[in-house]
């Protein structure tokens, strides 16, 4: 669905590239992620594919065609739930979504309802945006991405602002939507949310792809291959994965009290990430 080749950025009266030589495709069906800390580049790639940004260097095409050649048309294609709310602060909720979606055809535009409950705003739609918590303004961005049923959609920091419960609202909306056949892109510096969600990630540092692969592999290739054993005796101890069963001193390990819980030492994709690139997640 989106082909990006060398693509470079460098901002209008700047003399720093802010994106250098990208190359990542993006599968129909598919949820990538863009992983890595604030001022990576991660937003900026974003709003050059739906086209906020413009001169950029490279090759882009989308849909089979090339991105400077999609017109208005384009916009139809395409949803966007950016990183900061923006909404009309005087308007309802559902007065805001009336108006953007004045912007597309009407047969494309879902029930504005059922949107809400599924962010969990149904008791709010009338209520107006400036007395809505930065978490609802959120999920209200999150619904205006998703309103016309595009077929591309792009979210920049989705869970950022929510709580823990909402998160997860919104974590699951988003793989419900992989599984209807949309093309999803996420950019993040919250690991366990593109852990949760992403097929594939590229870690991004300093404008720089520096790797791209499936979560489960980079967890499983950078792991250790051994399980942590703890007793509810409180004795703990590491044996190596392979052959577990036939392991003499794990049989006799787990003869000495009752077995509390057995973990892998998987890696977590932060500490991949860590490990990888050299780079702390900060915001």
């Amino acid at each position: 669905m989106i082909i990006v080749t060398n693509l470079t950025y460098t901002y209008p009266k700047s003399t720093e590239t802010v994106l250098k030589n990208l190359n990542f495709e993006i599968e129909k069906g598919e949820i990538f992620g863009f992983l890595g800390p604030s001022g990576a580049g991660k937003s900026t790639t974003q709003k050059v594919l739906y086209k906020i940004l413009n001169d950029f260097e490279g090759g882009i095409s989308v849909i089979g065609k090339a991105l400077n050649d999609w017109g208005n048309e384009y916009f139809e294609k395409i949803g966007v739930s950016f990183e900061l709310p923006n909404h009309y602060l005087k308007l309802t909720a559902k007065e805001n979504l009336e108006l953007f979606a004045s912007f597309y055809p009407q047969e494309s535009i879902r029930n504005f309802d059922g949107l809400f409950e599924i962010v969990g705003l149904e008791e709010s739609i009338n209520q107006r945006v400036e007395e809505y918590s930065k978490g609802m303004k959120m999920r209200l961005n999150y619904i205006r991405a998703i309103m016309h049923d595009p077929d591309i959609l792009f979210f920049d920091e989705p869970t950022a602002g929510l709580d823990p419960i909402n998160a997860q609202k919104i974590k699951k909306h988003i793989v419900h939507l992989k599984n209807q056949g949309k093309t999803i892109f996420v950019t993040t510096h919250d690991m366990t949310t593109a852990d949760e969600i992403c097929d594939r990630v590229s870690f991004i540092v300093d404008g720089e792809i520096r790797l791209t692969d499936e979560p489960a592999f980079l967890k499983n290739k950078h792991g250790k291959h051994t399980v942590k054993v703890e007793l509810e005796n409180s004795q703990t101890a590491e044996f190596p994965v392979e052959d577990l069963g036939n392991n003499a001193k794990f049989l006799d390990f787990i003869k000495k009290g009752e077995i509390l819980r057995i973990n892998t030492q998987e890696a977590t994709l932060e500490e991949v990430f860590i490990k990888v690139t050299g780079t702390q997640l900060q915001e």
